[in-house]
């Protein structure tokens, strides 16, 4: 007597679908992280400065330098000007304001803007950046809104001190600073930048309005 058909399931029945990803296929693979980019452009822009000088250091030779398309710098920052004030704005960080009384804050942040400057390729790139802004009104601008406000804003605040007042010291400092690195092609020394300290901070430390 033939056997009847079994209403059992198949032993070959197709799996489960799986809820892994699909694998990638095969090309161009994924792009860097938008905050590795921007950290490879700045070193390549501080480094293509210190080799090249700042007239020399295009949007070109930067992107070759950071391994990426000319096309992802101008993505980020439209101008030179706009790559080299985010750079600056990067290799200098947030503003110290390091210390409980203003003569300490004053003093660590002198310290802190100077030994920044001193470092390869900042002093250089702001010196050039201050020089094209002269002629640029849209790059003065960024340089107001984008690098100076933020020191402003928060000296301001740890000092309180009124805006053109703090307008004066970052001019004073800042001037100073990068006066010396145009005339000898080297940071202030060490000597210098005490010397500084010693010449700001009687205008300062006493408080809001000085003596």
């Amino acid at each position: 007597m033939p056997s009847r058909p079994s209403d059992a399931p198949s032993r070959t029945s197709p799996a489960p679908p799986s809820d892994a990803a699909p694998a990638r296929p095969h090309g161009r693979p994924p792009g860097r992280p938008r905050a590795g980019v921007n950290s490879a452009v700045f070193a390549a822009t501080l480094s293509t400065v210190v080799e090249l000088g700042y007239a020399r250091a295009t949007v070109e030779r930067i992107a070759a330098a950071a391994g990426v398309a000319k096309s992802t710098v101008y993505r980020r920052w439209p101008t030179k000007g706009a790559l080299i004030v985010d750079c600056l704005l990067d290799a200098l960080g947030p503003a110290p304001l390091e210390g409980g009384t203003h003569a300490e804050i004053l003093e660590s942040s002198v310290r802190r803007v100077a030994a920044r400057i001193g470092e390869p390729g900042v002093g250089d790139a702001f010196a050039g950046v201050f020089s094209d802004a002269v002629s640029d009104p849209a790059l003065r601008e960024i340089l107001a809104t984008r690098l100076q406000q933020p020191y402003l804003t928060a000296l301001q605040e740890a000092l309180g001190e009124p805006e053109h007042r703090v307008l004066f010291l970052i001019d004073v400092v800042v001037g100073v600073l990068l006066h010396r690195m145009g005339m000898t092609g080297e940071p202030m020394v060490e000597r210098d930048v005490d010397a500084l300290v010693a010449m700001v901070l009687p205008h300062f430390a006493a408080g809001p309005g000085g003596r």
